[in-house]
């Protein structure tokens, strides 16, 4: 972490030891230990709580350009109605569905037939053909 080495550490450890004593010495080494540990753990709740207030602002701003875009869309949208041009009844989507491709009830088919009960009753076929089942697999 700051680049002290064994060697360092063995140096400072014989200096505590001489000027503290062997009597207070292990009594300053775990305050020493409790001192430090509280400097990490003030140290990381600070950081994740900048973190947090980042994040949120982050989010914060996020939502207020899209409620501001909305708004531009909106205001668009009210002073410019005959810019748009007018939207057909049905979206090409919808036009390759197969219900929209099938008849009505009551009109009839373009065979040139009447439309019978049957004809009526007969389910579309998939637009997708069905998946096959599939298999396990052995490792």
């Amino acid at each position: 972490m700051f680049g002290i080495s064994f060697s360092e550490l063995l140096l400072v450890g014989l200096v505590a030891l001489v000027v503290l004593g062997p009597e207070r010495l292990p009594g300053a080494a775990r305050t020493a230990g409790l001192w430090i540990g509280r400097l990490k753990r003030s140290f990381n709740s600070i950081k994740m709580e900048v973190e947090r207030e980042i994040g949120a602002d982050d989010i914060r701003r996020q939502l207020h350009n899209e409620h501001i875009l909305s708004m531009e869309q909106e205001a668009r949208r009210i002073l410019n109605p005959l810019a748009e041009p007018a939207k057909p009844a049905e979206t090409p989507a919808a036009a390759s569905t197969p219900a929209a491709a099938a008849p009505e009830q009551g009109a009839a088919p373009a065979s040139g037939h009447a439309a019978t009960p049957a004809d009526a009753s007969t389910p579309a076929s998939p637009a997708t053909p069905p998946e096959p089942p599939q298999t396990p697999r052995v490792p």
